[in-house]
């Protein structure tokens, strides 16, 4: 069944019609309060860094 969704000359009309936006990125910390972040986390909350949160937490 090809040609039943359309024709060819008409893919990616769209996406090349959208006008292209910057990603803006995300606003890093001063180390004083990325550390004081970091103090909070592993101190007060007890909680491991990093991304294995779950898979320390099962264990």
């Amino acid at each position: 069944m090809p040609g039943s969704h359309g024709s060819l000359t008409k893919a990616g009309k769209v996406r090349n019609q959208t006008p292209k936006v910057e990603s803006k990125r995300p606003k890093k910390l001063n180390p004083k309060m990325r550390n004081r972040k970091n103090f909070f986390k592993r101190v007060v909350l007890s909680e491991a860094l990093g991304q294995n949160k779950d898979r320390m937490r099962r264990r």
